[in-house]
Protein backbone atom coordinates (compact mmCIF):
# COMPACT_ATOMS: atom_id res chain seq x y z
CA UNK A 1 0.00 0.00 0.00
CA UNK A 2 1.12 3.23 -0.92
CA UNK A 3 1.84 5.83 1.69
CA UNK A 4 2.23 10.00 1.55
CA UNK A 5 5.08 9.06 3.66
CA UNK A 6 6.89 6.79 1.30
CA UNK A 7 9.75 8.07 -0.72
CA UNK A 8 9.26 8.90 -4.55
CA UNK A 9 12.40 6.71 -5.02
CA UNK A 10 11.14 3.75 -2.89
CA UNK A 11 7.82 3.96 -4.61
CA UNK A 12 9.08 2.99 -8.14
CA UNK A 13 11.63 0.61 -6.95
CA UNK A 14 9.19 -1.44 -5.74
CA UNK A 15 6.99 -0.58 -8.41
CA UNK A 16 8.30 1.43 -11.29
CA UNK A 17 4.89 1.08 -13.39
CA UNK A 18 3.69 3.61 -11.25
CA UNK A 19 5.76 6.02 -12.74
CA UNK A 20 2.80 6.50 -15.59
CA UNK A 21 0.47 7.33 -13.03
CA UNK A 22 2.49 9.71 -11.46
CA UNK A 23 3.10 11.60 -14.95
CA UNK A 24 -0.60 11.56 -15.63
CA UNK A 25 -0.86 13.14 -12.48
CA UNK A 26 1.27 15.85 -13.43
CA UNK A 27 4.77 14.78 -11.63
CA UNK A 28 6.62 14.80 -14.45
CA UNK A 29 9.70 14.99 -12.63
CA UNK A 30 9.57 11.41 -11.56
CA UNK A 31 13.09 10.51 -12.85
CA UNK A 32 14.59 13.43 -11.00
CA UNK A 33 17.49 12.45 -8.43
CA UNK A 34 16.40 15.17 -6.30
CA UNK A 35 12.48 13.69 -6.67
CA UNK A 36 13.57 10.63 -5.53
CA UNK A 37 14.96 11.97 -2.58
CA UNK A 38 11.64 13.74 -1.49
CA UNK A 39 8.24 11.84 0.18
CA UNK A 40 5.10 12.04 -2.04
CA UNK A 41 3.50 14.19 0.09
CA UNK A 42 6.42 16.98 0.02
CA UNK A 43 6.42 15.80 -4.55
CA UNK A 44 2.88 16.67 -4.33
CA UNK A 45 2.84 19.91 -2.59
CA UNK A 46 5.61 21.41 -4.79
CA UNK A 47 3.48 20.22 -7.96
CA UNK A 48 0.05 21.88 -6.64
CA UNK A 49 -1.74 18.56 -6.24
CA UNK A 50 -3.88 17.21 -3.67
CA UNK A 51 -1.64 14.28 -1.83
CA UNK A 52 -4.55 12.01 -1.12
CA UNK A 53 -5.87 11.74 -4.90
CA UNK A 54 -2.55 10.79 -5.61
CA UNK A 55 -2.45 8.28 -2.82
CA UNK A 56 -5.69 6.78 -4.37
CA UNK A 57 -4.96 7.01 -7.62
CA UNK A 58 -1.61 5.02 -6.87
CA UNK A 59 -3.42 2.27 -5.00
CA UNK A 60 -5.92 2.21 -7.40
CA UNK A 61 -3.70 1.13 -9.81
CA UNK A 62 -2.03 -1.11 -8.03
CA UNK A 63 -5.42 -2.97 -6.77
CA UNK A 64 -6.60 -3.04 -11.02
CA UNK A 65 -3.15 -4.84 -11.21
CA UNK A 66 -3.21 -7.19 -8.53
CA UNK A 67 -0.15 -5.94 -6.85
CA UNK A 68 -2.34 -5.36 -3.29
CA UNK A 69 -5.64 -6.64 -1.64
Amino acid sequence: MITKDMLLGEILDKYPELAQVLMNCGMHCVSCFAAAMENLEEACLVHGLNVEDVVDELNASLELAGKQA
